[in-house]
């Protein structure tokens, strides 16, 4: 069986297989920007408030390091509970407060209903408690690939400084399944940065 597969392997000319190859690459970079459009079409919008960041990470290159109000958690019914894995998916349950921007209600392992205004935003915890590194802490620190976001050669300080201003807020997308994106960026409430749809 192997001998047989190897000799029609040998007869497909090189040329074929690069080009089939070079096809497969573009396939997956068409399934990543669409993976991506999907989330900014169809994904709710939710506004984030940012924090400073410690300032040793501020800027790397031409992108800006992102902290939220919701990346570091009380883990509430979560603590001391064991996870399946070392850095456990969790998913956050946000609802706008009085001044429009979505706050922590509360977070669990796995997906839960949700009513009316809030929504669901999935993250990973990026540390966990124990000997094994397997036990939800009573602070979580989560993730939501929300973390950096893309700028102009040279516009980063300006965003830097009004992130530890507490003057830039993110408008975030978000799914049904919590994947989310950054749609856009909001400085003293106006818009400064869109994100393009494909």
């Amino acid at each position: 069986m192997i001998e047989s597969v190897t000799k029609v392997w040998q007869r497909i000319p090189k040329a074929v297989l690069f080009a089939l190859a070079i096809l497969l690459q573009c396939v997956l970079l068409v399934l990543m920007v669409a993976d991506r459009m999907q989330i900014l079409r169809e994904g709710r919008e939710v506004t984030l408030q940012t924090r400073p960041v410690d300032p040793r990470d501020l800027l790397r290159g031409d992108y800006v390091t992102l902290g939220y109000d919701i990346s570091q958690l009380p883990a509430g019914a979560l603590a001391g509970q064991p996870s399946a894995e070392r850095n456990p998916v969790v998913f956050v349950k946000l609802a706008p407060g009085a001044n429009g921007l979505y706050q922590a209600v509360s977070v669990h392992a796995g997906p839960v209903p949700v009513t009316g205004p809030e929504i669901l935003i999935r993250g990973r915890v990026t540390y966990s408690c124990g000997s094994s590194g397997r036990t939800f802490c009573d602070r979580l620190t989560i993730r939501y690939g929300l973390e950096s976001y893309f700028v102009p050669e040279g516009e980063g300080r300006k965003l830097e400084q009004a992130r530890n201003e507490q003057k830039l807020r993110v408008v975030a997308a978000v799914l049904p399944s919590g994947r989310a994106a950054i749609k856009r960026l909001l400085l003293d409430g106006e818009p400064v940065y869109e994100e393009p749809l494909y």
